[in-house]
């Protein structure tokens, strides 16, 4: 019977299972990791360069203007630069917290922001399990559509519709003064903005905000609402232990990140209602900033404001991950 040599296959190498050479000293091993990262380069060169002008964005236009933030600390003039104007340290923080105006524009973005996380966060969850119940697919692309597209109308467009149905002369008036009762101006009551600039929000993205709820949804194993429904588990069970907790993780994840926008709400929504109800009801850190640096000339302590909300984000995100960390939850980074 005729013998057929063996043969021995040759051991498979990556770049994650090569190790670096025992000999040779830190030169060698110096020599060996270059090796190693320039091979990863090489591997993952087209994914590097798919990510390449993302990268650029945030460093040209978030990392590089973290710079002007020397601004704070300077009596800044912009006709003579940051070199060449005088340092001042704290005195745009002093000058700041003994601004009326500042203490009035931080409590009103604190209600703004509270309004939002109460309301505006959790509707996109509720309107995204709404349509996920529904079992026409045409019925749920045509409500999807739908509720799509008044986040890509312009704020300008949004504001004007509201003031046509809730302006002074709008819809609801003109429908109040034909019942022969009294009419109200929710574009101009003061003691109304906040609920107002809520709505608009609510109204605008809450249709965008549920496309990723519903691709958690879809990520939801079927088998366990199945074997729920056999053990006896309703409707309202399944929701609370199987959908609710499938989509924890990105809802911690979203929850985190609206906390780092927590001083900041949206500005041109904003400037546009503002002179309608006053800067007392409609003045908030954006505006703020904006009528003191931009029209006033007082780019120190409009600076100092924007360092001090950058500041406060930072210190929510970290808060806010340590937090869902304790919850065993994964949250934004490890």
């Amino acid at each position: 019977m005729k013998r057929v040599p063996s043969v021995r296959a040759a051991p498979a190498r990556s770049l994650e299972s090569a190790a670096p050479p025992a000999a040779g000293g830190a030169a060698a091993a110096g020599a060996w990791r270059r090796r190693s990262l320039l091979a990863l380069l090489r591997r993952d060169r087209v994914m590097l360069l798919l990510i390449l002008p993302g990268l650029v964005y945030f460093v040209l236009f978030h990392y590089v203007p973290l710079l002007g933030y020397v601004v704070a600390f300077e009596d800044y003039v912009p006709f003579i630069g940051f070199v060449d104007s005088t340092f001042v340290g704290l005195d745009n923080f002093q000058h700041m917290l003994a601004d009326s105006q500042f203490w009035q524009a931080l409590v009103n973005t604190l209600e703004i922001t509270l309004l939002q996380l109460v309301f505006y966060f959790p509707a996109p969850i509720a309107l995204a399990l709404l349509l996920s119940s529904v079992i026409s697919s045409g019925v749920r692309r045509f409500v999807q559509s739908v509720v799509y597209l008044p986040h890509f109308i312009s704020w300008v467009v949004i504001v004007a519709l509201f003031q046509q149905m809730l302006g002074g002369a709008g819809v609801l008036n003109h429908l109040l003064r034909e019942l022969g009762q009294q009419p109200i101006d929710i574009m101009t009551a003061p003691s109304l903005f906040k609920p107002l600039v809520t709505a608009q929000v609510i109204w605008k993205d809450c249709g965008w905000g549920t496309i990723i709820f519903l691709a958690a949804l879809l990520n939801i194993d079927a088998s366990l609402y199945e074997a729920s429904a056999v053990d006896g588990a309703g409707r309202w069970q399944r929701l609370w232990h199987v959908t609710l907790p499938g989509i924890m993780p990105i809802t911690i994840l979203l929850l985190i990140l609206r906390l780092g926008e927590a001083l900041t709400v949206n500005f041109q929504q904003i400037i546009l209602q503002r002179d309608a109800v006053g800067a007392g009801a409609g003045e908030v850190l954006d505006t703020f900033v904006y009528f003191h640096g931009i029209i006033g000339g007082d780019w120190g302590v409009s600076a100092a404001v924007g360092l001090v909300k950058g500041i406060v984000a930072a210190l929510l995100v970290i808060s806010a991950n340590r937090i869902a960390h304790a919850f065993g939850q994964e949250g934004l980074y490890q």
